[in-house]
């Protein structure tokens, strides 16, 4: 779908993923599933919510992902 979203997990992320990462894979996301690189103005609020909540499903799912034995990450 999305080719420019890469995978945020280890191994194939060896560190972590940054707010950044996260962040950015959620903007390449809302804008395939949209349509727009960017939005018009009447439709700017809607679109950074969409980008706030996928962000924080992924920092979520990250967070409790467990990878071949090791422990999952507790979200703080």
């Amino acid at each position: 779908m999305c080719r420019s979203i890469k995978t945020l997990r280890p191994p194939v992320l060896p560190e972590e993923a940054t707010e950044e990462d996260i962040r950015a894979a959620a903007l390449q996301y809302v804008r395939k599933v949209s349509g727009f690189r960017a939005p018009a103005a009447h439709n700017r609020e809607v679109f950074d919510r969409a980008v706030d909540a996928i962000a924080g499903a992924t920092a979520e799912l990250l967070a409790g992902l467990e990878v071949r034995g090791q422990p999952a990450r507790r979200a703080g």
